[in-house]
């Protein structure tokens, strides 16, 4: 069982924080503390985006407000988990994979807060459409709303597992979530320009709901940009190596040599 995932089964999970009143917690018992941290935090961060989609498509407005009261709730373990790995960090002497972990759990710990801020504006946004009823949403909304938490859900269990390969199909994913955010920009043009929305609007209101779909559909897209930043830092947590723009900078000037993968490791 990989080591990332061995410490959070729940044989391997302590029932309760006991540092209260007890001797300094060794580095290796902190470690392990700050990743049960961040995962929670991330099933906070996830589930806040599938609570604000689902008030969304209902246009449940009082449903999309409790969505962005809870983005306080991330907002403040953000702060701690990055406090707690400087305090590690600050105290001791961490290298080899030590250091990777506490690396991937600070940048890790930054993008799931931004993934916690967009579910948040598309709980706003949800509040600002008009009419009372939903509009007819289109496609390719709908399939991002399905495809990104998704995207999600699959990228903690590479996280929990440090599957390089599923981390690494993660990053390749995105090419299908940046596809559909083009499709949403072609879908919501023909939207505006036609009568399609269903609900009693006016056209200015008709335009105002096209905008506010796209605004739906980009929240979404960057979500699928931090998880795969969270994918390729999986990468470098559990092999070492940075994969981050590989293709562009191990690519030849007249294009890949045949045989190349993007991913391969240079140096």
């Amino acid at each position: 069982m990989p080591e990332f995932s061995r410490q959070f089964s729940p044989q391997f999970m302590p029932a309760a924080d006991d540092s209260a009143g007890a001797a300094p917690l060794s580095f290796d018992r902190r470690v392990i503390q700050l990743k049960r941290r961040l995962v929670r935090e991330a099933t906070q961060a996830i589930g806040m985006l599938e609570a604000a989609l689902d008030a969304l498509w209902r246009l449940d407005r009082d449903a999309a407000k409790q969505v962005t009261h809870d983005d306080d709730t991330i907002d403040r373990e953000e702060v701690a988990i990055e406090q707690e790995c400087f305090n590690i960090l600050a105290l001791h002497h961490a290298f080899a994979r030590d250091f990777r972990v506490l690396t991937f759990i600070l940048k890790a710990n930054a993008d799931i807060e931004r993934v916690a801020d967009h579910a948040a504006s598309i709980a706003k946004v949800t509040s600002k459409f008009r009419g009372d009823r939903p509009p007819v949403w289109p496609t390719a909304l709908r399939e991002l709303g399905e495809r990104v938490p998704l995207m999600c859900h699959a990228l903690m269990k590479a996280v929990l597992d440090e599957n390089v390969e599923a981390a690494k199909a993660l990053v390749k994913s995105d090419k299908t979530i940046d596809s559909l955010d083009k499709q949403l920009f072609d879908e919501a043009i023909d939207l505006m320009a036609g009568e399609t929305m269903t609900g009693e609007v006016s056209s200015r209101d008709h335009l105002c709901n096209g905008m506010l779909i796209y605004r739906v559909g980009r929240e979404l897209e960057r979500v699928g940009d931090l998880m795969t930043n969270v994918a390729v830092d999986v990468v470098y947590l559990a092999t070492g190596s940075i994969i981050r723009h590989a293709k562009r900078l191990t690519a030849p000037p007249h294009g890949p040599t045949h045989g190349n993968s993007p991913f391969d490791s240079r140096g």
